[in-house]
């Protein structure tokens, strides 16, 4: 029994250590070869997990046997069950919240209405100049043009008030807090 405990956490801590400092090239020098061991659907069935299960399972498995006096059974069945919710601890706490934070530079024009900017070229009363506009993690800059005819200086903030998307202009106002 010790060591099957003892064979499941050394084989967790190798997986971890080989797939931190040789993962990437690993992947690279076998171009793919291995993508079949990967499970599509479930994400909850990552080697990640599996890998998290296997090593709690031995460790979990080497203190209980060492520091109880439970009989085989009992401990098989508490650490399978100390493994499947450190397993599914990792999976809600770490992997699926990162799964979920994808950060995308990607905007439609329309969605800058309502935003506020910053001017970089003054806007003129009856000319255009440029804003900034920070959508997300990206920041981009716009041709801006006054949307009630006053001139706006530099670095004045603004707020967007019409968008042309055929034109590619934001009609903007000053916006004084």
């Amino acid at each position: 029994m010790e060591t099957l405990f003892l064979s499941c956490l050394i084989g967790g801590i190798l997986f971890a250590i080989v797939s931190v400092l040789l993962g990437d090239w690993l992947s690279a020098s076998l171009d793919g070869a291995l993508d079949f061991l990967s499970v599509e659907g479930y994400s909850l069935f990552r080697p990640t997990v599996i890998a998290c299960w296997v090593t709690v399972f031995g460790g979990a498995g080497l203190l209980l046997n060492k520091y109880t006096e439970m009989g085989n059974i009992i401990v098989l069945i508490l650490t399978f069950l100390i493994a499947t919710a450190f397993a599914v601890l990792l999976y809600f706490a770490y992997i699926r919240p990162m799964e979920q934070s994808e950060n995308s530079v990607g905007f439609s024009i329309q969605e800058l209405a309502g935003q506020i900017g910053e001017v970089i070229v003054p806007i003129p009363d009856n000319g255009f100049g440029e804003v900034m506009v920070q959508m997300g993690a990206a920041r981009s800059h716009h041709i801006a043009s006054s949307f009630d005819g006053t001139a706006i200086p530099s670095e004045a903030k603004v707020i967007v008030v019409e968008v042309d998307a055929a034109e590619g202009v934001l009609f903007v106002s000053k916006f004084d807090i």
